[in-house]
């Protein structure tokens, strides 16, 4: 009786570690950035510094993506109270006059919050918006010196950005020892959000994209994430403890046609402790992930103090 007791757990026991490792297979961030020479990022920095010096034209007309993605836009920082926590991080870090930086910073609506403030965005058009220093740029070849910040923040930007770990390594290059980071991507950013399942009608979609439609709630489902990610935050965390981690994320096919949903036009999606550990396996401190960074929730700002003295910075 008692070794069928024990054939009965051990293969309930199989069947429970089958499906975890199915389920961490199935979210394991597998891509990584493809390697830019030192050539490529001066290149691209020093392009983007002497377009800033030619002539916007003013007139640029918006399109209707335009004018729904900024209609979105606002609507979720409003939901998310964006203003407010990044007066928050200003005032916690006494920053209101120390130079501060905001990589894609838009239409510059964060632009008084600090007075030695300077926007940097890919889009050149948006600097009629600007009576503070804006600067034409992208976030994997900033136009700076190193450590030339004690602060920076970044709001819903490097899920856009085709090598996020590029952008990761000039952000902290740019900030300061001692400086803090305010780093807020939509984090985990759903696979379907590119098609709308979740705002579109059933009937707009043939029957596999019924099924996955009729699959989200499911998959949206707390539980179901938080079984899928914790796996994968160990066997990172492990990773770690060899030294410096690479930035791992999913790679995500945009949709720049139609804006259905915020993060449509996503290029990638990353784990916030993912984040975290990039910042934490390079000596830096996170002022708010808690005693226990691997259950940070998977949405919500990192504020990250840089200390460039204490391990590699690569």
């Amino acid at each position: 009786m008692k070794s069928r007791y024990l054939v009965a757990l051990a293969r309930v026991s199989s069947a429970i570690l089958f499906l975890a490792v199915i389920v961490c297979v199935a979210n394991f961030p597998y891509s990584t950035d493809a390697p830019l020479s030192s050539a490529e990022v001066g290149a691209a920095r020093n392009y983007y510094t002497q377009i800033y010096l030619k002539p916007v034209d003013d007139r640029a007309a918006e399109t209707d993506y335009d004018r729904k993605y900024q209609e979105i836009a606002e609507w979720a920082a409003k939901g998310a109270r964006i203003s407010e926590r990044v007066v928050e991080f200003v005032d916690r870090f006494d920053l209101r006059n120390k130079p501060v930086l905001e990589i894609g910073s838009g239409r510059g609506y964060l632009q008084d919050i600090a007075e030695n403030y300077i926007g940097l965005d890919i889009s050149p058009s948006v600097a009629r918006f600007y009576h503070k220093k804006f600067v034409v740029g992208t976030a994997t070849a900033l136009p700076f010196p190193d450590d030339s910040f004690d602060g920076v923040w970044s709001i819903w930007v490097f899920e856009h950005v085709p090598n996020p770990e590029q952008a990761f390594r000039e952000m902290r290059r740019v900030t300061r020892n001692n400086g803090v980071i305010f780093l807020f991507p939509a984090w985990n950013v759903d696979p379907w959000a590119a098609q709308g399942y979740s705002v579109r009608p059933y009937s707009d979609f043939g029957f596999s994209g019924k099924l996955v439609k009729a699959s989200i709630p499911f998959r949206s489902a707390n539980e179901i994430r938080i079984a899928g990610i914790l796996p994968v935050r160990l066997s990172r965390w492990l990773g770690s403890r060899l030294g410096p981690t690479r930035l791992r994320y999913s790679r995500l096919r945009p949709n720049y046609e139609q804006y259905w949903e915020p993060d449509s036009d996503a290029v990638n999606s990353i784990d916030s402790y993912e984040g975290a550990l990039w910042f934490l396996s390079r000596g830096d401190e996170c002022l708010n992930c808690g005693s226990a960074p691997m259950l940070l929730p998977m949405y919500g700002p990192l504020i990250i103090r840089i200390h460039k003295s204490d391990k590699a910075t690569g």
